[in-house]
């Protein structure tokens, strides 16, 4: 993933058909192929008009971006998070296998006490969100519940703030990182990410998403980030 103009759409790290039956081939074409490349190539347009900003990051676009020219404020903060929020929404999902490091609802974790120790060799950042959020399904059903109340489009997030795990949203497209905050994991509750299987049923698609959820790469973001 290129991270400076000019942008260009990377493949999706695993095949179209890969997150079935639990999202379904053709919204991943037209989600990937379409809607983020409109992004991409709307961003890249911006920015070669003004050459001057070309130096900057994605990410330092979307934290700064109060600090841009006022007509291209609004037009760079859209496009750049739309770039931004797919790729990050596409690289934190994975194909169903085996049982992730932190489950989903359908395999009944036990709920650990609050001074409950995380197993030997557990991760840090697994440790934290047990602390934090009680037992997986505690954790499920309060992002569920952030994404269902997002009003129209948007996102639902799980971030890194004050050393603190916190599950959060955002409208249209915008990104934590002009709050201060670092993204760890997101859904796309746009519409166009699940009307053509879901219909307008979000929940469900909410609790398809859960199975395919890349821990592993929610786990190496909150690690590279030095959160703590």
């Amino acid at each position: 993933m290129n991270h400076f103009y000019p942008f260009v759409n990377t493949p999706l790290p695993y095949e179209y058909d890969a997150l079935e039956p639990f999202i379904d081939e053709k919204t991943m074409h037209l989600h990937h192929d379409r809607h983020l490349q409109t992004y991409i190539d709307n961003l890249n347009q911006l920015l070669e008009q003004n050459p001057p900003l070309q130096r900057f990051s994605l990410e330092e676009l979307l934290t700064h971006w109060r600090r841009l020219p006022k007509p291209l404020q609004t037009p760079i903060r859209n496009n750049a998070g739309g770039v931004f929020n797919h790729r990050f929404y596409f690289e934190g999902m994975t194909p169903a296998g085996p049982q992730p490091a932190f489950p989903s609802p359908s395999m009944s974790p036990k709920c650990p006490s609050e001074t409950s120790s995380p197993e030997d060799g557990a991760s840090l950042f697994f440790a934290e969100m047990s602390r934090q959020f009680g037992c997986p399904e505690q954790f499920l059903k309060q992002f569920k519940e952030a994404a269902l109340s997002v009003f129209g489009s948007g996102y639902a997030w799980l971030v890194a703030e004050n050393r603190r795990l916190i599950i959060t949203t955002s409208a249209n497209q915008d990104t934590p990182l002009s709050m201060s905050q670092r993204p760890l994991l997101n859904i796309d509750v746009w519409e166009h990410a699940y009307y053509l299987k879901h219909y307008n049923v979000r929940s469900a698609y909410i609790d398809d998403w859960f199975h395919v959820v890349n821990w592993k790469t929610v786990q190496k973001r909150f690690e590279r980030r030095n959160y703590f």
